[in-house]
Parts: C-alpha cells; structure tokens; sequence
C-alpha cells in the first residue's frame, strides 16, 4: 500500500529517516541528470522492499530541488521578471521572450498530466517499463548529442523549437524516460549547445515542478496528516542540497565534456533492469 492509499485512510506513514534521505539523496542527483528521477524513485521500493513513498513524497522532493533550480538560475529569474514588467509597459524584452518560451513548451506537459494524474494516477510504474525507457531514451541521447551541432543558445531559440521540446517533454511522464534527458535530447537535435540544452531543460522545470507540488501540498494540508508533512518538508530539504550541488557539477562537465557517460549509465541501467524483469538472470 503506498502512502497515498494510508494518508486517505488515516494511518501512519511508514517510511523511516534513512527512507527519507534515500529518496532525497536520488531525487536531488538524478532530478536534473538525464538519467530519469522518477525512474529511479519507483525503483527504490522495488529493491530495498521499503512500501512506495507514494506520489506525494515524491513531489515533496521535486519542491526541493526546484528550490535549487531557481537559486542556481537566479540570473535568469530576474532577467525574466524585469522583461515581463517591461514587456506589460510596452516594450520588447529577451526576459519577456524567454519567459514566453518556457511557457508555450510547458503547456503540452501540463495538458498531458493532468488527463493522466486523473485517470491512470499509478500508470507506466513497472521495472519492465523502466528498464526499456532507460535504455531506448539513453539511445537517443547519444545519438542526438553526437550528431546534433553546437551552434544555437538559449537566445536563438524560436516558438516553433520551443513547442517542439515541450511536445518531447510529455514522454518523460512515463518513468524512466527522463524529462532532463528527453529535453536536452530534443534541444541537441536542433542544435543547441550542450549547456543552453541544459539551461533551458532545467529552465523548464520550474513551472511543471511548481505545478505539481502546489497541487500535492494542497492534498498534504486537506488530509492534516501532520507527521507526512513534517516528513516531506525534511526530503524537501535535503534534495535541494543534493540538487544545487548536482546542477553546478553537471553544467560545469557540459561546458567541456559531452553526455556519454550518462548514455553509458543509462544502457547498463536499463540493459541490467530488463534481465531482471525477463528472469535472464536466473
């Protein structure tokens, strides 16, 4: 039974301290890396025999690591809130555009999860899923990163690319495909740089992130389960450490390296969790 099944019902929530920085600790690191969050959340359950965290604790530590997201990119926050004051007094501003962009490639994701947050709340979290997800969208990454050029930023970016990596950023609600990684592989493919790919992919995290967890906090405040709050907002805490530190490592290897060892870690990932699911191990 997952937490979300014991909140409704009115029991406790069984996950101890050292689940809880567990959860932090993969979420914080793996939310950004193109190596699928989710994908490994679901996984956590399923080798430690821990019960699933449920949909709400993973939500609390992508808070976290929005928080994280939005004090790295902190330049750009205000670059965008200056522009969209500028752009409501009449004048054309690159923060306005910016913040124009992120939203048109938000709308296809938002669309996407709300109809299956509604319908099919528990889909697509399965090892078998997981482990042709890591591997097939591991592929892809490798071969957009090596034949993608290295000749447009985030300032070069129009509507028609950034729908485009919106429309690649609905995949990643399957676990395993990795949104970072889906959209820094459509962003390679039409060319960006591999830190603007970054930039703009984590960018685009922010109002999907914040979305989700306004709507989960709103659960977490109806139920008044006071003990998964407090257990949520000390996972939110420890994945924005974890996230700040993996966001300033990762765009300090994009600006003189290339996405191949996470491709590398995605083929094993996938290739070992498909032997499972298929018993070749046994």
């Amino acid at each position: 039974m997952n937490a979300c099944c014991l909140s409704k019902h009115g029991g406790g929530f069984g996950v101890t301290v050292l689940h809880i920085v567990v959860l932090a600790v993969v979420q914080g690191i793996t939310e950004f890396l193109p190596v699928s969050s989710s994908g490994h959340l679901v996984l956590v359950p399923i080798f430690t025999q821990w019960p699933d965290q449920g949909l709400v604790m993973d939500v609390a530590v992508h808070v976290g690591t929005l928080l994280a997201v939005m004090l790295y990119f902190w330049r750009d926050m205000m670059m965008m809130a200056l522009g969209l004051w500028r752009f409501l007094r009449g004048r054309k501003d690159p923060g306005a555009k910016l913040a124009g962009l992120i939203v048109l490639s938000t709308i296809p994701v938002i669309a996407a999860g709300y109809y299956l947050n509604k319908h099919y709340p528990d889909a697509f979290r399965s090892i078998t899923v997981i482990g042709w997800t890591t591997l097939g969208f591991g592929i892809l990454l490798f071969i957009a990163d090596k034949f993608g050029m290295t000749l447009r930023r985030v300032e070069h970016l129009r509507i028609g690319d950034a729908l485009l990596i919106g429309i690649a950023q609905v995949l990643a609600l399957i676990p395993g495909t990795s949104r970072s990684g889906i959209t820094m592989s459509a962003a390679r493919l039409i060319g960006m740089e591999r830190p603007d790919a970054a930039r703009f992919s984590m960018l685009m995290s922010i109002p999907v992130i914040l979305g989700a967890g306004t709507l989960k906090m709103r659960e977490l405040i109806v139920q008044g389960n006071a003990q998964l709050t407090n257990d949520a907002f000390m996972a939110g805490g420890l994945a924005f450490i974890a996230a700040l530190i993996t966001i300033a490592v990762l765009m300090a290897w994009l600006r003189r390296a290339s996405f191949t060892p996470f491709v590398i870690y995605r083929v094993i990932l996938g290739g070992g969790l498909l032997a499972i699911a298929y018993g070749w191990l046994s």
